[in-house]
């Protein structure tokens, strides 16, 4: 899944994007308000996160910018700043969820993944198709009673695809979710890791659930899978 941290604190925004990045996101990191409002209205992102204090355009003005022009990607406002008012102004321009600095890592991941859960559809805490099964939240992939191994970008791939089952993903779509912005190399990388999901997740088991569609991208199959 693709994220937009908006966050000028230098430090806090490596380190988010440090982690972030291990945990198989693919993660742009601009530094004020303005850059932020343009790279969220210029890209798609499933979720943003989002400072308050910001230099240029502060967190307030380009969530409620966003929602005016019916963007309604899941919006996690960030803010060092203590206080119920600030959090019903943060809700009431259109954000989805609010958190204090300091925050753990791991709270921020699941509260990442419950804003993607609730977008637009439900979405299963767990992802099951066949006997094929990714936890998102314990990192973990199994086809039947064996857990497979796999890097946090080919667990990012596998789980864009299984979120998307039955749909032909094309190239640039797998790129655009899986990799950030800022990845200038060729797009036949995503070939590379589908080639090694299959060795992993269905050559040991006989099975094909990964297809290409000739001409237009990948999609895991349905059902049987």
């Amino acid at each position: 899944m693709r994220l937009l941290v908006v966050e000028d604190e230098v430090k806090l925004a490596r380190s988010l994007h440090d982690g972030l990045t291990a945990d198989g996101f693919a993660v742009d990191v601009v530094h004020d308000g303005t850059e932020g409002l343009w790279m969220a209205t210029t890209h798609s992102y499933d979720a943003i996160l989002l400072d308050i204090m910001l230099p240029g355009t502060n967190g307030f003005v380009v969530c409620r910018t966003l929602r005016e022009q019916d963007n309604w990607t899941p919006i996690l406002m960030l803010t060092a700043k203590d206080g119920v008012l600030d959090e019903a102004e943060a809700l009431d321009t259109g954000a989805d969820d609010y958190l204090r600095k300091p925050f753990s890592h791991v709270v921020l991941v699941a509260r990442i993944r419950s804003l993607l859960r609730r977008r637009g559809e439900a979405r299963p805490t767990v992802l099951t198709v066949g006997d094929l099964v990714l936890d998102p939240s314990r990192r973990v992939v199994r086809r039947g009673e064996s857990t497979i191994e796999l890097t946090a970008r080919e667990f990012a791939v596998l789980e864009h695809l299984m979120s998307h089952a039955g749909s032909v993903l094309s190239k640039q779509d797998i790129l655009d979710h899986v990799w950030d912005v800022d990845f200038a190399g060729d797009a036949n990388i995503v070939e590379v890791y589908v080639g090694h999901l299959r060795k992993k997740v269905d050559e040991p088991f006989g099975q094909a659930s990964i297809e290409t569609v000739r001409g237009v991208g990948y999609r895991l199959r349905e059902g049987d899978a």
